[in-house]
């Protein structure tokens, strides 16, 4: 269930969940509150389903590993749809190459596991927002946790990584980029 966060101002799918501080998430790909360049959109958007750059920092010096998500809590399915996720990715990486989400692209630090987006495959999925459904608020979000690993099957849903490291997020950075219906052809 998302609600609205006052302080973001839009839809915060994380308000249901323990609440913890944020961190500095940037990529020089997307903006916050800025639509998506075309290239973040799925093929069938005229997009090249290629996963933004994303860089972090300031997270708690207690952080033993990272997760990486990103999640449409707008998308017409009364339950959002989940882009991407990654688990596993060790402290010392503290950013992510455009294209990461491509894992014949072979950019993920070794020990990450990419869950299946919701069409079933490990990969990232660019923005594809049906007509008629306005704009969608794409949720890239980097979870500092407390432990090195998250012990989960390769084949789980990025819903299921959620409720497993939920004990373990020590804190979360934040980017959220917009898009709609034919956004990759402007």
């Amino acid at each position: 269930m998302t609600h609205q966060n006052p302080s973001r101002g839009e839809i915060y799918p994380y308000a249901g969940m323990r609440q913890v501080p944020e961190f500095t998430l940037t990529s020089s790909d997307i903006s916050e509150g800025e639509p998506l360049p075309a290239q973040v959109f799925d093929a069938d958007s005229g997009g090249e389903n290629r996963s933004p750059q994303l860089s972090w920092s300031g997270f708690p010096a207690e952080t033993r590993s990272f997760a990486v998500t990103c999640f449409d809590p707008d998308a017409p399915t009364g339950s959002g749809f989940w882009h991407w996720a990654v688990a596993n990715i060790p402290a010392d990486i503290t950013a992510l190459p455009s294209g990461a989400g491509d894992p014949a692209a072979g950019l993920l630090p070794e020990g990450a596991i990419t869950m299946p987006n919701e069409t079933r495959a490990p990969e990232f999925i660019g923005a594809g927002p049906p007509a008629g459904t306005g704009v969608h608020h794409y949720w890239f979000v980097v979870h500092a946790l407390s432990v090195d690993r998250i012990d989960i099957d390769p084949q789980a849903t990025p819903a299921v990584l959620g409720f497993l490291m939920r004990d373990a997020v020590l804190a979360r950075g934040i980017l959220v980029s917009t898009g709609e219906y034919g956004g990759a052809a402007s």
